[in-house]
């Protein structure tokens, strides 16, 4: 499953640098499939949605730092454990309940963004 940013967060940024997949950004940031990944021009996702990978796309949150769940992958394929909630001083890296996948899919995204 993938990770959430819950409204507890304190915008302290320790997260942000420690995803491999770029996954993590400041309220209100664009993000762009392209950021911290492999991917370059239209590709299509796992789930069959074609997207342009240099595009920016909306921010998740206005407020608070935010995890893109089509980039997470639990740092699956990096480390034990996913370094967000390891870093987090306020323990606001928590699974998201609405994203719930197998540690197979995470794997096969990982591979996915980098091309692996």
């Amino acid at each position: 499953m993938a990770i959430i940013i819950t409204d507890e967060c304190i915008n302290c940024g320790a997260c942000e640098p420690e995803c491999p997949n770029t996954a993590i950004y400041e309220g209100a940031d664009d993000w762009r499939y392209k950021d911290g990944t492999k991917l370059k021009g239209k590709v299509i996702l796992p789930d069959g949605t074609e997207v342009d990978s240099d595009e920016a796309q909306t921010p998740i949150s206005d407020e608070i730092y935010y995890i893109v769940p089509g980039k997470c992958t639990e740092c699956k394929g990096f480390h034990d454990e996913p370094q967000c909630a390891a870093v987090c001083p306020v323990d606001c890296c928590i699974p998201d309940d609405n994203h719930v996948e197998t540690e197979e899919t995470l794997l096969n995204r990982q591979a996915f963004l980098h091309n692996e």
